[in-house]
């Protein structure tokens, strides 16, 4: 039932769905529905469970680079891809919104957003709290991938200027500042990090430990 529900759901996301339907495509009665699921919003509520499941499972087939902001950045690349290739999941996921409903913001895919501002905040790459990282990434992330959505084709320039922009504006890390300037370490420690192939892996690692260090006592 939830893979026919999800089926209806990805034809015309964003529309209502017939628990008919859903039920004629499962091959069960109305009344075996109902009593899994008790209602129409039950259902809903399973789909909307089974995507975040699915977003998860691809989550974690990417390892971790080691380095948090490239992590934040190759995880926003990676919600996008998720809500492109799932349009009706994610528009239930992200795109229902009923006041008081926090499951979005504390699905499992946030949680580990917040693990990973946080590495950012202990290692000093924040200018923000990671509270305001959090809800600022999140917030741009989805309103980009709804947007692809809505259109109905990729639009990958300006999935990267708005990515690039959040970890800007939460990071402070730009290539433009005084020689020997907090900003001006962040932002060759963000590049570095980014483009892991200009040095090597193992390099980068070592510049990015380098970095920090270095930005670090920039603070003090």
């Amino acid at each position: 039932m939830l893979d026919a529900a999800a089926d209806l759901i990805a034809v015309a996301p964003g529309e209502d769905f017939s628990l008919r339907e859903v039920c004629d495509r499962a091959g069960v009665k109305m009344p075996t529905l109902y009593h899994f699921f008790g209602n129409k919003q039950g259902l809903v509520d399973a789909v909307v469970e089974r995507g975040f499941e699915l977003y998860i499972a691809q989550k974690q087939a990417h390892e971790s680079t080691g380095d948090p902001i490239q992590d934040i950045r190759d995880g926003w690349d990676a919600h996008v891809a998720f809500g492109l290739a799932n349009p009706g999941f994610y528009t239930l996921m992200y795109g229902k919104v009923r006041p008081g409903d926090t499951r979005a913001a504390e699905a499992r895919p946030a949680v580990l957003l917040r693990a990973l501002v946080h590495r950012a905040a202990d290692q000093g790459r924040l200018v923000v709290s990671p509270e305001q990282a959090s809800g600022h990434i999140l917030a741009t992330n989805i309103g980009v991938t709804l947007r692809q959505i809505i259109f109905g084709e990729p639009d990958p320039e300006l999935s990267a200027a708005a990515r690039e922009a959040v970890i800007s504006a939460i990071s402070g890390a730009t290539l433009v500042g005084e020689a020997g300037s907090r900003p001006t370490i962040l932002g060759v420690l963000d590049y570095a990090a980014g483009h892991p192939d200009i040095l090597g892996p193992e390099e980068t690692a070592l510049l990015v430990s380098w970095l920090s260090r270095l930005a670090a006592a920039a603070d003090d």
